[in-house]
């Protein structure tokens, strides 16, 4: 259910066993399944599918179209850009060296983690903070990321490593380290830089 400050808007869906803390900013087409918290001052963009038992803490920014699935913790400190897919059970952490008994619980002891346009973090994979997950990346089931991902890179294992190159369209691509690169599914052609690889278009 959502407050009394903040009634459900018609224009997006929270069920009746939800909570959204007032005030949040919700965006059209967005869908809040059960037993879910959204608490206040977040922004969830357009068009979000939001699983059961989700929770979404407090500052949180989440683009267009993201689809976070059951049993995910979204904590103060991390970023979600558009399009990003977070699999079942997947966590998120934001204190790098967390006691009980000493209180790191301000925003000033949070570490900052972006996971970038389009990326997907597979079933039960855990992201350290602080690390930031490029654009179209792959983060296989049950990864531990405890450093930066380059976009579309795939990487898996724990602590995880890169093994190859995933496509836009998620299908995997090998790990040709140098020269041109192409799809095997769909066809998109890549260059491979020193600095990663590149899209030479996006479709539209």
């Amino acid at each position: 259910m959502t407050t009394a400050a903040e009634p459900q808007k018609a224009n997006y869906f929270v069920h009746e066993s939800s909570y959204v803390d007032a005030p949040c900013e919700i965006g059209e087409g967005t869908s809040i399944w059960h037993f879910s918290h959204i608490l206040k001052n977040c922004t969830l963009g357009k068009n979000c599918k939001i699983g059961q038992n989700v929770v979404i803490g407090p500052n949180v920014t989440i683009g267009n179209n993201v689809k976070i699935q059951n049993n995910v913790s979204v904590y103060t400190g991390v970023t979600l850009e558009d399009d990003v897919f977070c699999g079942p059970s997947m966590v998120f952490t934001n204190v790098f060296n967390p006691r009980s008994t000493v209180p790191r619980n301000t925003e000033a002891d949070f570490l900052k983690t972006l996971v970038k346009q389009g990326a997907s973090i597979g079933a039960n994979a855990t992201v350290v903070c602080g690390v930031t997950i490029g654009r179209f990346s792959f983060i296989g089931a049950g990864s531990v990321v405890t450093k930066d991902v380059p976009d579309f890179a795939l990487v898996y294992g724990n602590p995880a490593r890169q093994h190859g190159w995933a496509c836009y369209c998620g299908e995997s691509m090998g790990a040709l380290r140098e020269g041109q690169i192409a799809c095997p599914a769909c066809q998109r052609q890549y260059a491979i830089t020193p600095e990663g690889l590149s899209l030479q278009s996006l479709p539209d």
